[in-house]
């Protein structure tokens, strides 16, 4: 599903990678451990197509992605979404239009963005918060928002960089159950990273620590 071969990047005369290699099967979860500045949410970057190596080739679904310093296959191209540690939900735009963006920006019907903010709204188990402000959610429904918009583009791939920091142990604990629920409902490939080792063994099928630097 994803390899990645011979990786080396330099940043700031830095060494963040020197001949990485990794290979990630189709359906798995690989859970990343890492502390801060170990190169985590880089490489989730490099997966993505957001940022380049100097050198070495990233391949996904079979498709030589990108190649040294090239991009030969754009984010949009991957069939990969991501959820960031802050989030980044629009305020501006309620729950619906949240999740319903990228297929706005595709040219889908006000109809079929209708249907879609509806059916996974009820997968997250959010039904009927369509018309609610961003603002005004709670950390674990915000959470759940952001989860629904990265799988309402049905990615064979989900890229996640620590979402569940900002929430106490209790909520913690109902949304890593919530995220293996939907990733072996869907079925998609789950690269997931955290410094959180409780988080990590109940989510991660396979796991691999870096000790490089972002």
């Amino acid at each position: 599903m994803i390899t990645i071969q011979s990786l080396t990047l330099i940043q700031n005369n830095k060494t963040i990678f020197k001949e990485f290699s990794l290979h990630i099967r189709a359906k798995e979860r690989l859970v990343i451990q890492a502390e801060s500045g170990r190169g985590k949410t880089t490489l989730l970057r490099l997966i993505a197509g957001l940022s380049v190596p100097n050198l070495g080739e990233i391949h996904i679904d079979g498709k030589l992605a990108t190649k040294d310093k090239n991009i030969l296959l754009a984010p949009h191209q991957r069939n990969i979404s991501m959820v960031f540690q802050d989030l980044a939900l629009w305020s501006h735009m309620n729950v619906a239009e949240n999740i319903s963006y990228a297929h706005r920006i595709n040219g889908a019907s006000k109809t079929k963005q209708k249907e879609i903010s509806q059916t996974m709204l009820k997968l997250v188990g959010l039904e009927g918060y369509e018309l609610r402000n961003i603002d005004t959610l709670s950390g674990g429904e915000a959470q759940r928002v952001a989860l629904a918009r990265a799988l309402a583009t049905e990615p064979k791939i989900v890229l996640m960089d620590e979402p569940l920091s900002s929430l106490d142990s209790k909520r913690n604990a109902v949304l890593r159950k919530e995220i293996i629920r939907l990733q072996e409902k869907l079925g998609f490939t789950l690269v997931y990273v955290t410094h959180n080792e409780e988080e990590a063994r109940e989510i991660g099928s396979r796991f691999l620590e870096l000790n490089g630097e972002d």
